[in-house]
């Protein structure tokens, strides 16, 4: 069974069509990148699958279960989604520990208090963090509290945009090795968009690449090591990025 299924996807803004037939599958535990160039695209498709794009047609599935266009309180515990900018996801006036409490307030859960301690050091975080409020904590802690809040719920599909794109670069490899440890801990899917493509090289295990709201190719992502593109739009951001690109893991 997939963990996501997308089958002739298009996505629409007013009248302007801007994701068409789109068909990607995700195996369960793997690591899938979307990767183009700025408004190839790729962030409207996290957007549609999150609920977050309501007017597109096709087919999305999570887990083996439909999506569909309306709130669904139920796949709220299955996928959730980490944003690119930490500075705007948290509420600025919403302490750590109200912003990891309320998914399970809304869901009824009980034992908050240990839920919350435990999610927090699964981040990286220690009890001193769990009453700060955003302005008291660094970007790079921010994006900690906002993957602890997508997980709060125990889903097993994340959708990451960008989530270090707005960090320093040493900070960005703190949460891509998080990231990755916390994939292989909680037996999480990722679909991870970027950019990056020696983010893609260190965390994925294939990518689709995005050009003008169409996948263009798909490739595993021992393709950057080697080069064994198929489509000149792929070949040219390999090009771009100067061939075999790695990000090395610093923890």
């Amino acid at each position: 069974m997939s963990a996501i299924s997308l089958k002739n996807l298009d996505i629409s803004y007013g009248t302007t069509k801007v994701v068409q037939g789109v068909n990607i599958e995700v195996a369960e535990g793997e690591s899938f990148a979307l990767v183009g160039e700025s408004g190839s695209g790729k962030s409207t498709v996290l957007k549609a699958i999150a609920g977050l794009a309501p007017d597109w047609t096709g087919e999305i599935s999570l887990l083996g279960a439909p999506r569909g266009h309306k709130v669904d309180h139920d796949f709220a515990t299955r996928c959730q989604m980490v944003f690119q900018d930490p500075y705007g996801s948290l509420h600025p006036r919403k302490s750590v520990d109200t912003v990891l409490s309320e998914p399970l307030m809304i869901h009824g859960l009980g034992n908050r208090n240990a839920r919350v301690i435990d999610m927090l050091a699964a981040v990286g975080l220690d009890q001193r963090f769990r009453f700060r409020f955003p302005h008291q904590m660094s970007g790079g802690q921010r994006q900690r509290v906002a993957i602890a809040r997508a997980l709060m719920l125990e889903p097993k599909v994340m959708l990451l945009d960008e989530p270090t794109s707005a960090l320093d670069v040493s900070v960005q490899a703190e949460i891509l090795n998080l990231l990755k440890r916390l994939r292989r801990e909680q037996g999480l899917t990722y679909l991870m968009v970027t950019h990056n493509l020696p983010v893609v090289s260190f965390m994925c295990d294939r990518m689709a690449v995005m050009n003008k709201g169409r996948v263009v190719e798909i490739a595993p992502a021992t393709a950057l090591h080697d080069g064994s593109f198929t489509d000149p739009y792929t070949q040219t951001l390999y090009a771009a990025s100067g061939g075999n690109p790695k990000y090395k893991e610093t923890l």
